[in-house]
């Protein structure tokens, strides 16, 4: 499977360091119980009938892991996985091009899906449903309608705002899926990965004080953690006394 493509190629270190503390499968996913126990309900079943998965369309506010589940179930499927944003996506001809260029059984990931326009709203009908797109050809009284065919894909939505997505495009997505905030065990479970990747030496009291600085949110966390890295680094320390922990978390919370 290709690396993940992050089609408006913009791609910042900071993207980078968040990407090394990212799951890879389900099983390294935390919390989350209910949903990861019916999507891997939903990836065997895939598996077993040797097709792709149902479109899956992603909900819950910033920083839960949308982007992250998106390609665990890119490689549980043993795909590839397309990245791109909706504001990045102009005009159909765009989003043509990405379709097109599609591989069997790919993840294909919107981010902001709220934010797609009409028309292309109008192109991924057909795709969603038929796997096929609809191109004009020529201008005038001569321009013609031809179907183009598509390998069957997934495609993934994902959204902060569930309200504002279209009825008609909502109900082509047969996996629904909302992500809530984190509990305190889930998002521990995270930092203490997450300080072993980084290779960092952390107490459980201070796990325990950015935890609840975190807010739910993983994203927030990784970063809480990574900045009390460099503290650590800086003044000369391998773990977070207690002195430095309440100095760094002044400074970033």
């Amino acid at each position: 499977m290709n690396k993940e493509n992050h089609l408006d190629g913009h791609y910042s270190a900071e993207d980078e360091r968040e990407e090394t503390l990212r799951p890879l499968f389900l099983e390294d996913f935390q919390g989350q119980k209910e949903i990861k126990e019916n999507l891997s309900v939903f990836i065997q079943a895939a598996r077993k009938r040797r097709e792709s998965l149902d479109h899956v369309f992603i909900s819950g506010p910033p920083g839960l892991g949308k982007t992250t589940l998106a390609g665990i179930l890119s490689r549980e499927m043993e795909g590839d996985f397309k990245v791109t944003a909706a504001p990045a996506l102009e005009k159909p001809k765009d989003l043509a091009g990405i379709l097109t260029a599609l591989t069997p059984n790919c993840v294909f990931f919107i981010d902001e899906i709220h934010r797609l326009k009409p028309a292309l709203e109008e192109m991924l009908y057909t795709a969603m449903e038929d796997f096929e797109i609809d191109w004009v050809i020529g201008q005038g009284p001569t321009a013609r309608s031809i179907r183009i065919p598509l390998p069957k894909f997934t495609l993934i939505g994902a959204t902060t705002k569930a309200g504002q997505v279209s009825s008609p495009l909502y109900s082509r997505f047969g996996i629904p899926i909302r992500i809530n905030f984190y509990n305190h065990e889930d998002i521990l479970r995270i930092l203490y990965r997450s300080s072993k990747i980084l290779n960092i030496t952390i107490t459980d009291k201070a796990c325990c004080k950015l935890a609840q600085s975190s807010r739910g949110t993983p994203r927030v966390s990784n970063r809480l953690l990574r900045r009390m890295r460099d503290f650590a680094q800086v003044k000369e320390t391998v773990q977070f006394p207690k002195k430095l922990f309440h100095l760094a978390l002044a400074d970033l919370v």
